[in-house]
């Protein structure tokens, strides 16, 4: 078969061989992580193979003769020499993420030669009818070669590249082969990652996934435009669309399993915006949404999506035995206790809950491993919640916009009904062990009463649900005087280092210094630490939001400088300065800098002195950060 292009692997690459076939495992498994038109790809079972079995997959000997020749220069036995497999094989489907194709399949026998390094793909066409045809002009191959002295070296193959044909989707054109993923694969093949968590949806039908995500992507794009939140439209409502088009699939697969008809119901605890739910009851299921405080968007949703404003508690009075499943979507300092609420709701009540902040049962997460990433601690302390819960716990790995994609699944139990009461005694230990001062009463079972005096709370008596109204964390909340003394106090340290060298001032205007960020921290009292860290997150937020006067980047603290484009940040691609500009802020470097500031006041956007200065009459809007 005649090569097309050729990369040598650098270094000794003591992961070879080995880590060629991993690297190839990535590419026939989930090729949409280099190809993002694709959505992912089923795969049968791995056999051994041999030219009968191919011949009942393509009803075109000649053809298929033809392109086993060019692969094995002879054709393949059935079976290897005294029962080894020097060869295996899989059919996988390519499934698009839009699909253009109608009711024709895309698939590939995946051929691997074990003994030379060698593997094969020959794409198909199977119609409606089971037809299939194939695609002689698309064949083609990796190859892994290593000679003496000269290293690895990986090579690209194709049957009748003349022939080949490239709709930029399922068949990709030969030049991304040999200039996208060709890299791809040496760098794969050279790393020993392995990953802490499951292939992305490795609980669904890939292409049911893919056709319900184009679908309800389509349908709520328009949420997009007319957002209201503060946070980015775009995360937030197609990572809403990816985790409802997950659970519409997996609630499906389950009527189909169960030989359910009605849709299943739903309580998202922590609902944050609503979208999710708002999706979910539009799509057919009836549900409701509660969250401590309300947001702006929900009075666009209409009175069919039910929101509830209310602080949740773990107790008897929030127990939802009416709800199939519960739903926690970065519910934070909830996460813990939905697997618990859901074993306590009923027997038959599910959970789905998407960690993303640690929270334990009563406080933040602590760290009890350092073998472990903390995320991954923290997603094996949930599944151990949810085992002792009595779920038959299920983890995958969803498809959204962030790092914290790993989601748990309880959707049946590990005892029998009769044994309820057991489970519910283990439950109760559980947690009872999680409390940082145990109570002397041995409390931790429903029938106790919570801090209010209600029975049945005190399982979770000590939980501090998130406050009301969120506290704004920045420098709005510090008083204006003790802002401007720490900026004064750090620019004047920086400010005498370049003072103390004079080489450090070629432009003839005093740039400052650099100091770390503990180093800045060691100019100031500790009383005024503690005051930064408690009312703006400390001393390098305050530094960060007065980007007017420093620049902090790796850590360390630096005076802007306004002339340099690269320093001056975002800011520098702003238009130039209007003559006649508003300026509503002072020119800290003007009244500050003993040089004063490097820019004449017309090419300054801050104001050089009152009389420039022309304060706007429109009111300040706080803008609070929102994460859900």
């Amino acid at each position: 078969m005649p090569k097309l292009f050729e990369i040598t692997f650098p270094g000794e690459c003591k992961t070879l061989p080995e880590g060629f076939w991993s690297a190839v495992d990535v590419w026939i498994k989930k090729p949409h992580v280099v190809n993002k038109r694709l959505c992912g790809t089923t795969e049968t079972e791995s056999t051994d193979v041999g030219e009968e079995a191919l011949l009942f997959l393509l009803d075109d000997p000649e053809l298929l003769h033809e392109a086993l020749s060019f692969i094995t220069n002879e054709v393949p036995p059935a079976q290897g020499h005294e029962g080894e497999s020097p060869w295996s094989s899989t059919v996988r489907t390519v499934i698009p993420k839009v699909n253009s194709y109608g009711t024709n399949l895309h698939k590939e026998v995946v051929l691997k030669d074990f003994g030379r390094q060698l593997v094969s793909f020959l794409p198909f066409e199977e119609d409606s009818e089971g037809r299939v045809s194939l695609k002689r002009g698309n064949v083609y191959q990796f190859q892994l070669l290593h000679q003496d002295g000269e290293g690895w070296a990986l090579e690209l193959h194709a049957l009748a590249p003349d022939e080949w044909f490239s709709d930029g989707v399922v068949y990709p054109k030969l030049p991304w082969l040999s200039a996208d993923l060709l890299p791809k694969l040496v760098r794969w093949g050279t790393e020993c990652k392995t990953s802490e968590f499951k292939s992305t949806l490795s609980l669904l039908p890939v292409e049911k996934y893919s056709v319900m995500y184009q679908q309800l992507k389509e349908k709520y794009k328009a949420m997009v435009k007319i957002w209201p939140e503060v946070t980015d439209p775009e995360k937030f409502v197609y990572e809403d669309v990816a985790i409802a088009t997950y659970l519409l699939v997996l609630w499906a697969e389950e009527r189909a399993e169960k030989g359910l008809t009605s849709r299943q119901s739903f309580v998202d605890l922590g609902c944050g915006n609503g979208l999710l739910v708002h999706i979910l009851t539009g799509e057919g299921h009836p549900g409701r949404g509660i969250d401590v405080r309300r947001r702006k968007i929900w009075d666009m949703y209409g009175p069919q999506t039910l929101l509830e404003e209310k602080a949740i508690t773990p107790s008897e009075r929030f127990l939802f035995p009416g709800a199939d499943w519960l739903i926690g979507n970065h519910s934070d300092e909830l996460t813990p206790w939905i697997p618990v609420i859901a074993a306590r709701s009923s027997y038959s009540c599910r959970y789905f809950v998407l960690p993303c902040c640690f929270f334990d049962f009563y406080a933040k997460y602590q760290r009890r491993q350092c073998m472990k990433s903390q995320y991954k601690e923290y997603i094996d302390f949930i599944a151990e919640v949810s085992r002792v819960s009595g779920f038959n716990t299920e983890e995958d790995c969803l498809r959204i916009p962030s790092t914290k994609r790993v989601c748990l699944v309880g959707k049946s139990r590990n005892y029998q009904p009769s044994d309820d009461a057991e489970a519910e005694s283990r439950r109760a230990r559980y947690i009872q062990s999680h409390r940082a001062a145990p109570p002397s009463d041995g409390g931790g079972r429903p029938g106790d009463k919570d801090a209010d005096g209600d029975p049945g709370g005190g399982w979770g008596a000590g939980f501090q649900p998130r406050e009301r109204v969120e506290a704004v964390q920045n420098c709005a909340a510090l008083p204006r005087d003790l802002v401007d003394g720490v900026v004064l106090q750090v620019a004047n340290a920086l400010l005498g280092m370049a003072e103390d060298d004079p080489g450090a001032t070629p432009t003839g205007w005093n740039e400052g210094g650099s100091l770390s960020v503990s180093e800045a921290a060691g100019l100031l009292v500790q009383e005024t630490l503690q005051r930064l860290k408690k009312e703006c997150g400390g001393l390098q937020t305050l530094l960060k939001n007065n980007h007017q006067v420093f620049r902090v980047e790796g850590g360390r603290v630096y005076i802007r400088d306004w002339r340099d484009r690269k320093s001056s940040g975002a800011d520098a691609r702003r238009r130039p300065v209007v003559p006649g500009a508003l300026k509503t802020r002072p020119c800290w470097f003007y009244d500050h800098h003993p040089q004063r500031c490097p820019l004449q006041a017309e090419h300054c956007a801050f104001a050089h002195g009152p009389d420039d200065l022309r304060p706007s009459t429109r009111p300040l809007k706080k803008m609070r950060k929102d994460t859900r």
